[in-house]
C-alpha cells in the first residue's frame, strides 16, 4: 500500500508492507559529484510534486570485497549519483514520539551501503522504533587528506544525515530528542568518533557500538602520506583540482592498488602506524573536525550525558583469518612479535593466553589476542573512562562455517541484531540454522535500549558484567580477567 508524508524537501511516496511502512533512498543532501566533489555536504535538495521512495538510492563508490569476503558479506552495488541517501522504517507515520535508532554501516571506511540486505530495520518498526540508515562517502573521496577541501568527509556526511533526522524525523513518527545511533565495524569507529565530535554534539542522545570503539582514526602525517601517494599513483597534485580531475572509476581502481601495496609494505615500517590497522582511508585527526583521538576527548568528557552499549564478538579476528587460510600458517615466533609490537610483556601474555586457550593453535592464539587488541580492549577502554556507566555484550555464538573454524567472528551479529534470520543472506556469515532465540534475545536487548536506555542488564562497574549471547545466554563478571589484564596500560 502507498503512503505519502510530507517533509521539508517536499512530498515523498513510500510503502506499507507488513508492520512496517518504507522510505527508501531519501536524499539528505545533493549529489558528492562535479562541482560538489570533495566539498563538504550540501544542503538537502527539494522537489515539487510526489517523489517516490520505494527503491533503494545509489551507493558511494568503494573498492568492493575480494574473494573469499565477498563469500561471506553482500555487497550490493546499486548504480547512481545521489549516494548521499538514508532509508526510513516506520511503525506508522501518524504516530508521534517515538524513539529512533539510526544505523551507520560499516565497511573498513571503503565499503560498504544501506543498501546491505541485513540492514533491514523493519523488524525495529515492527517493536515500535522509527529506523534509518545512511549512507556516507567512502574512501579517498570521503576521508583523503585533500589539499583545498574540508577534512574528513565522510563524517560530516553523517553528521549531516543526523541533522536530517533532527528536522525531519517528526514526520515519520520519531522524536527528535530520542535519538540513537548504532554501528559496527567502521560503523561502531563512526560513532565512537561522533561521540567526541563537537559538530555532533545534542544531534544523538543514546549510542550502540559494535566491535569498534574510540581508538581508530590516524594521524594527519599519515593521511598526508596516503593522500600524496594515491595522487601520485594518478599522476596528479593531492587537491581538489589534481584528484578531482580523476574520474571515478580509476581513483577507486587506484585507492585498492595503493592498499594493496600498504598491506605488503607495511611490515616494513614503510607505512607506520598502518601497520597496526591497515585502513589507509579512515577518519584522521585535522584538529577541527576530528579535534584528537577520540578515547582521549572521551576521557575528557566528550560525549559524557549520552547513554552506551558496546562490546564484540568473541573472535573477531578469525573473520580476517580463516576463511583465507592464513591460521594454520601462524607459528609461536609470529604470535611473540606482535606481542611484542604492542608493547605487552610476551612472556607473561603468551602465559596468560595459553592458559585461557590449552588447547588452542598459535594461529587460534593470534586471533584471540588480535581480538582483543583491535576489538575487546578499546570498548573496555571506553567503558572505563566513563566510570562503567555502560551496558558492554559478548556475543559468543559461533558459525557453522568453515568447519566451525569461523566461530564468533567479526559481523556475525549483526542479522541477529537486526532479527532478519530468515533473510537467505545471512547464511553466508552464519551458516545453516542460526538460533533465532538468540536474535529474540538481542533484537529485544537493542529495542529496550532504544526505547528505555537500558538493555536489561546491569551496567559495567566493578564487577565487570558483561552480557554473553550465545546458546546460554547470560550475564557474565569479568569474563577473561586474565587476558584482559595483559592489556593494563596499553591502548
Amino acid at each position: 500500500m502507498d503512503v505519502t508524508v510530507d517533509i521539508a524537501q517536499g512530498r515523498l511516496r513510500g510503502q506499507r508492507t507488513g508492520a512496517a511502512t518504507t522510505f527508501l533512498g531519501i536524499p539528505y543532501a545533493e549529489a558528492p559529484f562535479g562541482s560538489l566533489r570533495f566539498a563538504a555536504p550540501s544542503s538537502p535538495p527539494s522537489w515539487s510534486g510526489v517523489r517516490d521512495a520505494v527503491s533503494l538510492g545509489a551507493t558511494a563508490p568503494k573498492i568492493g570485497y575480494r574473494p573469499p569476503t565477498s563469500e561471506i558479506l553482500t555487497e550490493p552495488v546499486v548504480p547512481g549519483q545521489d549516494c548521499l541517501n538514508l532509508n526510513v522504517w516506520t511503525p506508522d507515520v501518524a504516530e508521534t514520539g517515538l524513539p529512533v535508532f539510526v544505523w551507520i554501516h560499516g565497511g573498513a571506511f571503503v565499503n560498504g551501503s544501506n543498501a546491505v540486505p541485513i540492514y533491514d530495520g523493519s523488524a525495529f518498526a515492527r517493536d515500535g522504533i522509527v529506523a534509518v540508515a545512511i549512507n556516507y562517502r567512502l574512501g579517498a573521496d570521503g576521508f583523503a587528506r585533500v589539499e583545498g577541501a574540508p577534512a574528513n568527509r565522510g563524517l560530516l556526511d553523517q553528521v549531516a544525515a543526523l541533522e536530517w533526522v533532527r528536522e525531519n524525523i517528526a514526520a515519520f513518527g520519531g522524536d527528535p530528542a530520542r535519538v540513537t545511533i548504532a554501528g559496527e565495524s567502521a560503523g561502531a569507529m563512526s560513532v565512537g568518533t561522533l561521540l567526541s565530535m563537537p559538530r555532533a554534539d545534542g544531534l544523538f542522545h543514546r549510542a550502540v557500538l559494535q566491535s569498534g570503539a574510540g581508538h581508530h582514526v590516524i594521524s594527519e602525517a599519515t593521511a598526508t602520506k596516503v593522500a600524496a601517494a594515491l595522487a601520485e599513483a594518478v599522476g596528479v597534485a593531492p587537491t581538489v583540482d589534481g584528484l578531482g580531475s580523476v574520474s571515478v572509476d580509476r581513483l577507486v581502481d587506484a585507492q585498492r592498488e595503493l592498499g594493496d601495496r600498504i598491506t605488503a609494505e607495511a611490515p616494513t615500517g614503510a607505512w607506520g602506524e598502518l601497520a597496526f590497522n591497515m585502513m589507509p582511508f579512515e577518519p584522521y585527526i585535522d584538529g577541527d573536525v576530528v579535534p584528537d583521538l577520540p578515547y582521549r576527548r572521551i576521557v575528557e568528557g566528550a560525549g559524557s550525558s549520552v547513554d552506551i552499549l558496546i562490546g564484540t564478538t568473541s573472535e573477531e579476528f578469525a573473520f580476517f583469518l580463516v576463511p583465507a587460510g592464513v591460521t594454520e600458517y601462524i607459528d609461536s615466533a609470529r604470535v611473540r612479535l606482535v606481542l611484542a609490537a604492542y608493547g605487552v610483556d610476551v612472556d607473561a601474555a603468551v602465559d596468560a593466553y595459553r592458559a585461557q586457550f590449552p588447547d588452542a593453535t598459535p594461529g587460534e592464539l593470534f586471533i584471540a589476542l588480535m581480538t582483543d587488541w583491535f576489538f575487546r580492549i578499546p570498548a573496555l577502554r571506553v567503558v572505563e573512562s566513563r566510570e562503567g556507566r555502560a551496558f558492554v555484550y559478548e556475543f559468543t555464538w559461533r558459525s557453522s562455517l568453515f568447519d566451525g573454524r569461523l566461530g564468533a567472528c567479526h559481523a556475525l551479529e549483526i542479522p541477529f541484531v537486526f532479527d532478519v534470520l530468515d533473510k537467505p543472506e545471512t547464511a553466508r556469515i552464519t551458516g545453516a540454522n542460526p538460533p533465532q532465540k538468540v536474535a529474540d534475545e538481542m533484537h529485544r536487548a537493542w529495542v529496550d535500549f532504544v526505547r528505555d536506555g537500558s538493555p536489561g542488564w546491569v551496567q559495567y562497574g566493578s564487577d565487570r558484567s558483561v552480557m554473553m549471547f550465545g546458546e546460554q545466554s547470560g550475564v557474565v563478571d569479568d569474563p577473561r580477567p586474565s587476558t584482559r589484564e595483559v592489556w593494563a596500560g596499553v591502548r
